[in-house]
């Protein structure tokens, strides 16, 4: 999503599998890039509305985070999700 080299991603459900998706297209993308999608966009709205890279590249509520994270090095950037 972000277009940077990265050299691991995450499978992503384009549909998520809570909203029928469980069998349907996937991309790969970074780790940052896919905690921000489900960080900013609930799974209804990624079924209904950002169910394509497209699509999730043009979302308003990720704007600020693309134009940040393209200007980040890649080792710079870690996943900052709480630990269980």
């Amino acid at each position: 999503m972000c277009e940077r080299a990265v050299q691991a991603t995450s499978r992503h459900h384009l549909v998520p599998r809570e909203e029928g998706g469980r069998h349907g297209p996937t991309v790969d993308l970074c780790q940052p890039c896919h905690s921000s999608v489900h960080r900013f966009l609930s799974n209804r709205a990624l079924a209904r509305t950002y169910a394509t890279v497209a699509a999730l590249r043009a979302a308003e509520e990720l704007q600020t985070y693309l134009r940040w994270v393209k200007k980040q090095r890649v080792e710079r950037i870690t996943n900052r999700r709480g630990r269980v």
